[in-house]
């Protein structure tokens, strides 16, 4: 897999944005003139940069041991930015537990405080969705039918559903912390839904919404008898005398251990044998064949599980006590609470800070909301830098920032998703969407383009009203609902100076003032977070 090696334009802070002189666009698509909006600081900005997200077609088994499925690219570090620079602790906290601010998650934020905040969002159940739930229930009634109902349907079909609910929620939905969680642990149960069809509804609603904020052991179980994950991973083949290693080294490198988690291929194969027998039956259900467990004895990192021959359908405890082991190792817990730092904070976790959440992972069962209380407290999002939103992230947070009548997501979810490189559920290996900045560094002029055309939508299922943006029409005061809208009240003086002197460069007109939305999407503050 490859990667455009571009610049990325800096991360930005309250205080300076780089951007130059503006030389006002006499049409929002004309690439000159909104160059000259981004330009400044930027030495280099990829311009229509693609071809980051090539799909890498599977073929054989899913990797070798410990096989990188990036290059090492150049290091792109962001500049440290202190909370002090980027407004309150209370709306740096918004924006790592959100899908892009609004003024009401400001406003919570603000009311409730720091910690008040957290613990909201924390308790999704108690938080009232109703409306989004009521939306989703009506337009996406596949996310509830059974295994057999979705078989029935074309396949495009459930794909395409899944992923317009997955975008809806992700930008609608008021537990949006929750929705955060399902992003994170869908690319660590990373499957393809081009791989396994419908079988993928039924693993998002049983194993990832379902354990999102609970106990990260209970996921790891329901995933190891997920259907979708057995025919992902090729499990559902795997019989004594003809064992499939593609779970067995997954479960260890990408589901709890880690790379460097101490494993050997000695204790893959030995995983696979305690597998075998776990595969499907009809329609998306969990079956044990004990016809074709291995029953001997087996041995990995140093635990012995005694041969048992005879036992009949109990061989499937063979599985269930590697995963009992392998939950509670402590390379799990760093590994786990690495990857959630990272999701939550800042591409490089501080060691202490691994270790910490590591410590509060085995005291509590590995329980979710638990770590992230330890990572997200106050001292930590002071001092974490920016993160760049992936194209995903990009997309939910400018729905929310300019807060659409919506009949459906279905043109965003399909194409413009794709557009900007990030569609759900087709990433084809089983890694997940890479989560740092130096592979999302392309397709700059794509995330422009999707600014341009969210913002010029006058008909249709997504609507943009201008109207809450001009109640004071002056560029003044469309200026300021713009920065209320979508940066939190902190939208950096250069590029509030700049959509002030654009809109005021000619006579105010809707068009002016859509292109000016446009411009506050596109510029370099709204990509990070």
């Amino acid at each position: 897999m490859s990667q455009s090696s571009v610049e990325l334009e800096p991360p930005p802070t309250v205080t300076e944005v780089t951007a130059g002189p503006i030389a006002p666009p006499t049409r929002i698509a004309g690439g000159t003139t909104r160059r000259n909006f981004f330009r400044a600081g930027a030495a280099a900005v990829a311009v229509g940069s693609a071809g980051a997200l090539a799909i890498v077609p599977r073929s054989g088994p899913r990797r070798p041991p410990g096989d990188p499925m990036l290059p090492t690219p150049a290091p792109v570090e962001p500049p440290a930015t202190s909370g002090e620079t980027w407004g309150s602790r209370e709306v740096r906290l918004a924006r790592r537990v959100t899908m892009g601010l609004t003024p009401e998650e400001v406003q919570l934020a603000r009311t409730k405080g720091f910690s008040g905040y957290l613990d909201y969002h924390l308790n999704y159940t108690a938080i009232d969705d109703a409306a989004a739930q009521a939306f989703v229930a009506t337009t996406y009634p596949q996310l509830v039918m059974t295994g057999a109902e979705l078989y029935a349907l074309d396949a495009t079909a459930v794909l395409r559903q899944l992923q317009e609910a997955t975008l809806f929620r992700a930008a609608f939905s008021k537990r949006q912390l929750y929705e955060r969680m399902v992003e994170f642990w869908t690319d660590h149960f990373s499957i393809s839904m081009r791989d396994v069809g419908y079988l993928k509804t039924l693993d998002d609603r049983d194993v990832i919404r379902k354990h999102a904020l609970g106990n990260f052991p209970d996921m790891v179980r329901a995933s190891a008898r997920s259907t979708a994950m057995l025919v992902y991973l090729d499990n559902n083949t795997s019989r004594v005398g003809r064992i499939n290693e593609n779970y067995a080294r997954e479960l260890m490198e990408l589901h709890t251990l880690g790379v460097d988690g101490g494993y050997t291929q000695a204790d893959v194969v030995a995983v696979a044998r305690a597998f075998t027998g776990w595969t499907i039956a009809g329609r998306g259900d969990f079956r044990f064949d004990a016809t074709g467990h291995d029953y001997t004895a087996k041995t990995f990192l140093g635990q012995t599980i005694p041969a048992a021959p005879g036992t009949g359908a109990a061989g499937i405890g063979d599985g269930d006590k590697v995963i009992d082991f392998l939950v509670k190792h402590p390379n799990t817990a760093k590994y786990v609470s690495s990857k959630m730092i990272r999701w939550l904070l800042q591409y490089d976790p501080p060691a202490a800070l691994v270790d910490k959440v590591a410590a509060v992972y085995l005291q509590t069962d590995g329980n979710i909301p638990s770590m992230i209380r330890a990572i997200l407290t106050p001292d930590s999002i002071a001092a974490a830098p920016p993160k760049h939103k992936r194209p995903f992230h990009f997309v939910a947070s400018a729905l929310r920032g300019v807060n659409p009548t919506v009949k459906g997501v279905a043109g965003i979810a399909n194409s413009r998703l794709s557009l900007v490189g990030q569609q759900s559920f087709v990433w084809e290996t089983p890694d997940g969407y890479p989560d740092n900045v130096q592979f999302w560094s392309g397709l700059v002029m794509n995330r422009w383009n999707f600014g341009d055309y969210l913002t010029a939508l006058t008909t249709g299922d997504v609507i943009v009203d201008i109207a809450p943006f001009r109640l004071v029409d002056t560029p003044d005061g469309i200026t300021a609902s713009i920065n209320n809208a979508m940066f939190g009240g902190e939208m950096p003086t250069k590029t509030r100076d700049a959509i002030k002197s654009y809109l005021g460069a000619t006579a105010l007109s809707s068009t002016r003032v859509r292109e000016a939305l446009a411009l506050a999407i596109n510029s370099t503050t709204f990509q990070w977070y």
